[in-house]
């Protein structure tokens, strides 16, 4: 390869513009990177187009806390996380794995927050000797750049902070090295700094993010997706939105069996994996929560696999509006608000109409013991379940109407056909002990988001999990 430099990484790269159709943001020490790699690529390869892969640099102290494994990376010795920050990392390790095992990745745990500006370095060290089309080239450096220090460092077999071992990587994939590690602690260092800041800066807070830049003149406004379950919607946009836009999903790779699929059970006991019924699957929602509701169609269309849906009234985290932006805020503040804008953003975007109030706290005790009394009670036919649930939603988040006494849900109740009879005196007594039976069944700080699936006692968070979770269950799993 040639040795001498073109000079295309400058401080002049605008964090949402490219003269490729896509950038994607990537930071080494992100699972969720790691598993968006090659997904991505398949997709580019699908469109037959090329994608601007730069890295992010992620500051995780600065909203989830640090930890610090000690020795033999097993018991932590040092961390200041509060318990939902724990709770948030646990399940984020344990969904990756559960997905990395699908494609025969390995994803441990690492044994500290690592410092990933030198892997930062490299990649811009690579963008300097080629176009963003011979950067996509299959086997090209950049390619087999990611691919090395990923597969290395989720073994924990590549110490990310140390410039040798950078180095040795660019020397086993056949990149150039001559000045690199002058570039790395001169210009490499204080241009990634720069570009660091400015990332943030734009309201690039995770990884894998990808932006859709303005696509002409007429078109200037750019589109922002923050994780690999929106690449269904992404291909859609990128191919010319050609029929129904998707929902959000984590697609399943190509060749899934079951015997792969197994490898994604993380709950090993053969008497716990499966459910009672493996033709009903087990769902929490909220009424009030905004994803709950952009969940349900999708929810109700896994009736077509043969499968129905046993709901569980739970109340989930109630969704935070961003704060005012301040003069001056510190990193973590500024990341919390954008993180949180950007989640309004999402929100609406794939709402089937526009949402009013999706911070709104609607009192739903009622409307989950309509639920429970229709199961419990009368023991109704799951499809008039289904339709219950579907009212309610519409009438709290399409038509703003009140869930809030026992006589709107009676309403409702009546509107389906049923007798009404017995409905008040149960609200008083008996409802309110099924309810709080319900609400009971899991530990509200282990969820933070809603809808959940459960095949036995594994939970799935968000119905971007439903491609596998339909999978499992058609597959006995």
């Amino acid at each position: 390869m040639n040795q001498n430099k073109n000079n295309l990484v400058k401080d002049a790269i605008e964090p949402l513009k490219s003269e490729a159709p896509l950038i994607i943001y990537i930071d080494l020490k992100s699972p969720y990177a790691y598993l968006s790699i090659e997904p991505t690529r398949n997709m580019l390869k699908e469109l037959g187009i090329v994608a601007d892969w730069r890295p992010f640099v992620l500051d995780i102290p600065s909203y989830l806390g640090s930890a610090k494994l000690g020795k033999g990376g097993k018991k932590v010795a040092k961390q200041n996380r509060t318990e939902e920050q724990w709770s948030d990392v646990k399940y984020a390790y344990f969904d990756c794995r559960r997905y990395a095992n699908l494609s025969d990745k390995t994803i441990r745990g690492t044994v500290k927050i690592w410092n990933t500006d030198l892997p930062a370095i490299g990649l811009l060290w690579l963008k300097n000797f080629a176009n963003l089309t011979e950067q996509c080239a299959e086997n090209s450096c950049l390619e087999r750049y990611i691919d090395k220090i990923y597969d290395s460092f989720w073994k924990r077999e590549f110490d990310a902070e140390d410039i040798a071992e950078i180095l040795a990587l660019l020397e086993q994939i056949d990149a150039p090295t001559d000045g690199f590690l002058t570039y790395a602690e001169s210009e490499g260092a204080a241009l990634n700094s720069r570009l660091q800041q400015s990332f943030f800066d734009a309201g690039i807070y995770g990884v894998p993010t990808y932006i859709l830049p303005g696509q002409s003149e007429t078109d200037p406004q750019h589109e922002k997706f923050f994780g690999r379950e929106h690449l269904p919607r992404i291909s859609w946009l990128l191919s010319g939105r050609k029929g129904a836009a998707p929902s959000v999903a984590y697609n399943l790779p190509n060749q899934v069996d079951k015997e792969v699929l197994a490898k994604s059970a993380t709950d090993q006991l053969p008497e716990t994996r499966l459910p009672s019924d493996t033709h009903k699957l087990k769902t929490f929602f909220d009424f009030n929560s905004a994803h709950s509701y952009l969940a349900l169609e999708s929810i109700k269309a896994i009736k077509k696999e043969g499968i129905s849906i046993e709901w569980k009234p739970f109340p989930g985290k109630q969704l935070k509006a961003p704060d005012k932006e301040l003069p001056e805020e510190d990193r973590g503040t500024k990341h919390r608000r954008i993180r949180r804008e950007y989640i309004a953003n999402d929100i609406q975007r794939y709402a089937p109409h526009d949402l009013r109030d999706i911070y709104r706290e609607a009192d739903c005790q009622f409307a989950d013991m309509g639920l429970l009394w229709l199961q419990k009670k009368l023991k109704v036919d799951t499809d008039v379940v289904d339709s219950y649930v579907t009212r309610v939603f519409h009438l709290l988040w399409k038509d703003s109407g009140s869930v809030n006494t026992a006589s709107d849900i009676e309403k409702i109740i009546i509107e389906l056909g049923i007798s009404v009879e017995g409905w008040k005196e149960y609200s008083k007594e008996i409802g309110l002990e099924h309810l709080e039976e319900a609400h009971s069944q899991i530990d509200p700080k282990t969820i933070n988001l809603t809808p959940v699936f459960f095949i036995g006692t594994e939970p799935f968070q968000g119905h971007s999990q439903l491609p596998l979770v339909i999978a499992r269950l058609k597959s006995g799993i």
